[in-house]
């Protein structure tokens, strides 16, 4: 009574594939943008992780997640030992390790 009909109205028949193709459109451009936005940064910010960490060697002075800085002093396959004070050594992996730091910033107390 108060509501009329509704009928679809009828579609031409290129019209279709375009739609589709259209429909689509929003969420192949988003994801192009999350890729070159987040995951490209964050794969390249793992490969110089990782290449930072297969790097390290006896004497780089490091900085690890906790906050701790001090001299590598021994290398293993998966842990090293930090001096961090004289003659205070911890073992930790290496993982844990955030930054290199360029060398003479620790100066020896």
């Amino acid at each position: 009574m108060w509501i009329s009909n509704a009928f679809a109205q009828a579609t031409a028949a290129g019209a279709d594939s375009s739609n589709s193709l259209m429909s689509f459109l929003p969420l192949i451009l988003m994801f192009a943008v999350l890729y070159f936005i987040m995951i490209r940064p964050q794969m390249r910010r793992q490969k110089e992780t990782k290449a930072m960490i297969e790097a390290l060697a006896v004497g780089d002075e490091v900085v690890s997640v906790g906050g701790i800085v001090g001299k590598v002093t021994a290398l293993k396959d998966q842990f090293l030992t930090v001096e961090i004070a004289a003659g205070v050594q911890v073992q930790m992996q290496k993982g844990a390790i955030t930054t290199v730091l360029p060398k003479g910033t620790l100066k020896s107390a």
